[in-house]
């Protein structure tokens, strides 16, 4: 240490600063430690999470192969940073899981242990846990006696709340009706109506067969096939794809069955597509507001005729079949 010469108050004044100087020095280092301490704590969870998203490039580098696009891209990154968050979550899940685990054995061994001692002798410190016990014991019953004062009063209506027994007697219920419709609903497909048709090629051959009411137009118009193959030779080589159906100016497309139109209660151009027999209007008296109580045949054609034939009436008339028009807004009386 440098020695300083002169008066004896200037050699302590000198000494103070050189102590001064010291005390800051100390206190620089210590600030220099923290300061270390706090980066490598940092650095640690830099390198956690670097950890993650390396993992997750990773990935994302050998599932994106090739030409992808940016959306394609980001929804893939998203993807995989939602499974690695998982993962992770289920890591800490599965730790936190075994910490418990261990704490409750840890509890059970103390247990077994004190029980081992009291048996063996007297243990001042078990009459202790005993009262505690005791006193804990005390407390919920306490507890109970509250909540059961505090229980529901039966003339508040409580119907709006929810209630699992009465949801799963409801669902219950809603099952039970919906079986029910659908046993109705199949015994109504498969009962029986006559369909009268015409085979029109350019004037009518009536015909008539037997069919469900759950039958669709293409099941219908095989069997019209092959009823009509053995007086019209065009037909021996057409299919079912090769026939129209045409009932009342609309052009029924093969999909649809009976039943519906049975159900819905569909109207045509010129009367009703739920009936399939053919009947007249018989009342004496006629209202124009009124539709009239009329069905005619049906009529089965070639594809190819209607094609060749379709700006002569009557197949200028015919237009196909929309579930969502409707014709008229009058009754059958």
């Amino acid at each position: 240490m440098a020695q300083y010469k002169g008066a004896a108050s200037e050699a302590g004044r000198a000494m103070q600063l050189m102590k001064k100087r010291e005390k800051e020095r100390e206190h620089l280092e210590q600030l220099k430690l923290k300061i270390a301490e706090d980066n490598m704590v940092k650095s640690n969870i830099d390198k956690k999470f670097s950890a993650h998203y390396d993992a997750v490039e990773a990935e994302l580098k050998s599932s994106t192969v090739g030409l992808v696009t940016l959306n394609d891209m980001k929804a893939k990154q998203e993807a995989l940073v939602k499974e690695r968050e998982k993962q992770l979550a289920k890591k800490e899940q599965s730790k936190e899981l075994q910490l418990k685990l261990e704490k409750q054995k840890e509890k059970k061994r103390k247990e077994e242990q004190k029980r081992k001692i009291a048996s063996l002798s007297f243990n001042p410190e078990d009459e202790g846990e005993e009262e505690e016990e005791e006193e804990t014991e005390e407390e919920e019953q306490d507890y109970c006696a509250k909540k059961k004062k505090l229980g529901k009063n039966p003339d508040v209506d409580t119907s709006f709340l929810p209630d699992r027994d009465r949801e799963e007697e409801e669902n219950r219920l809603r099952e039970e009706l919906r079986q029910e419709w659908e046993l109705k609903q199949e015994k109504i497909k498969s009962e029986e109506i006559e369909i009268t048709f015409s085979y029109w090629d350019g004037s009518g051959h009536r015909k008539t067969v037997k069919m469900k009411k759950g039958n669709t137009i293409q099941n219908f118009l095989q069997r019209a096939l092959e009823v009509l193959r053995k007086d019209f030779s065009e037909l021996r080589s057409a299919g079912v794809e090769q026939l129209m159906y045409i009932k009342e100016d609309l052009i029924i497309p093969h999909h649809h069955s009976f039943y519906d139109f049975i159900v819905t209660k569909a109207r045509g151009k010129s009367g009703p597509l739920f009936s399939f027999d053919v009947h007249d209007d018989i009342r004496l008296v006629n209202d124009a507001t009124v539709e009239k109580d009329e069905s005619h045949a049906g009529k089965v054609v070639l594809r190819s005729w209607y094609e060749k034939n379709k700006h002569i009436f009557p197949a200028s008339r015919w237009e196909p079949y929309d579930p969502e028009k409707k014709w008229d807004k009058y009754t059958i009386r």
